[in-house]
């Protein structure tokens, strides 16, 4: 079966990854009209998390709190936080999506009407321009999403279901995720977004675009969506205890050209790998020299991987993915183990015209090759 995806941008490869291929539950991006997002800890509801002492937590949601804000739309409510003393509100695009009005609640009570500056439908993220007093904007500092560590203590600050600052703990559950984005490639599939925290933090309906903070009381994320099976009689997703939170380093890419220009262009590289790591028999029946790296399905006619060389499986009769692709090793010398890392390492680390060197395996010859990254279609 041929992938039939859009063509994965490579770094901000957009790999539009097979959505019907996944074989996890389908993710909910959190509708703008009651945004959901990510996560709760169902495996045993009555834990205390002890990763940081409750005074510590309690000085933190005192520190941190005036800096988040509830977002009010025409059509429903998620959560943001404050970037700057210039006004400018952080929050997910699916929150504003289509809205004519956008209101912005401040901890203290204070309201302002807010104008939607800047849209990335790749990460999910919007940026709110706010006339506020002084006095209401207290910037939240930004942290660095590289250094996470699976375990780690987060607290997620929000509203959901309208209940404004509501603060969830939790921990970081995984790292390296990948989510589809909001923005459709040509042949009308979607795009991916990578490099995605997943974390176990209680998040509901509402909580869509607040923060996720680490025990410093830095922004390490932004809650996006949940994972699950199920939703309620009014058709709001139901948490499964699995949350994803867009990465901070993105978030500081993104948001100073959405402030700048309205707008954000990721790299591209027209690259398409399985959407499932490669089991075994796969492996041996693909004959591959290693079970590490990102094995190309699909290469875009005319596309930045396609000029610079980069091949795609051309025939078997054994699998279902084709024999004698490429299989990338290594980004400008650091190692790639999966597709996720890959579409993570070229969207927080390249821009459109950036070259970079791709290794690959070639059956068992290793190449260095040299690719210059497209702007996403």
């Amino acid at each position: 079966m041929k992938i039939k995806q859009s063509i994965l941008a490579l770094a901000a490869l957009m790999f539009a990854a097979l959505a019907c291929q996944v074989s996890m539950a389908p993710v909910q991006p959190q509708p703008a009209t009651a945004p959901v997002i990510p996560t709760i800890v169902p495996t045993n509801a009555n834990a205390i998390v002890p990763a940081a002492p409750q005074e510590d937590l309690v000085k933190l949601y005192e520190n941190v709190s005036p800096g988040t804000v509830a977002v009010f739309t025409d059509q429903g409510q998620g959560s943001g936080f404050v970037y700057d003393t210039q006004g400018h509100i952080i929050t997910n695009y699916h929150v504003i999506e289509g809205a004519k009005s956008v209101e912005i609640r401040f901890t203290s009570g204070y309201m302002a009407y807010g104008t939607v500056i800047g849209t990335d439908l790749d990460s999910d993220i919007a940026v709110i321009k706010v006339e506020a007093d002084a006095a209401e904007l207290h910037p939240l500092p930004l942290g660095d999403s590289s250094k996470l560590k699976v375990g780690q203590t987060v607290v997620a600050i929000g509203n959901p279901f309208g209940l404004e600052s509501t603060m969830t703990v939790g921990i970081i559950s995984a790292l390296e995720r990948e989510l589809s984005s909001m923005h459709q490639t040509p042949d009308g599939n979607f795009f991916m977004a990578a490099g995605i925290i997943q974390t176990d933090a209680a998040i509901n309906p509402g909580n869509s675009g607040g923060p996720l903070f680490n025990v410093n009381g830095e922004v390490i994320g932004i809650n996006r969506a949940i994972r699950t099976e199920s939703t309620t009689a009014t058709g709001q997703p139901v948490n499964s205890g699995i949350g994803f939170a867009i990465p901070i380093n993105v978030v500081k890419r993104v948001v100073p050209a959405l402030i700048a220009t309205g707008k954000y262009d990721y790299p591209y590289f027209g690259i398409s790998f399985p959407p499932n790591i490669l089991s075994l028999a796969e492996i041996e029946e693909l004959n591959l020299p290693t079970y590490t790296g990102a094995y190309v399905v699909e290469v875009a006619p005319g596309g930045p991987a396609d000029k610079a060389g980069i091949k795609a499986g051309k025939s078997t009769n054994k699998t279902r993915w084709l024999g004698g692709g490429d299989l990338i090793v290594a980004l400008d010398g650091e190692k790639i183990n999966t597709p996720d890392e890959l579409l993570a390492f070229v969207i927080t680390n390249k821009s459109p015209g950036d070259t970079v060197v791709v290794s690959v395996l070639r059956g068992t010859q290793r190449m260095d090759i040299t690719d210059t990254l497209g702007k996403r279609p």
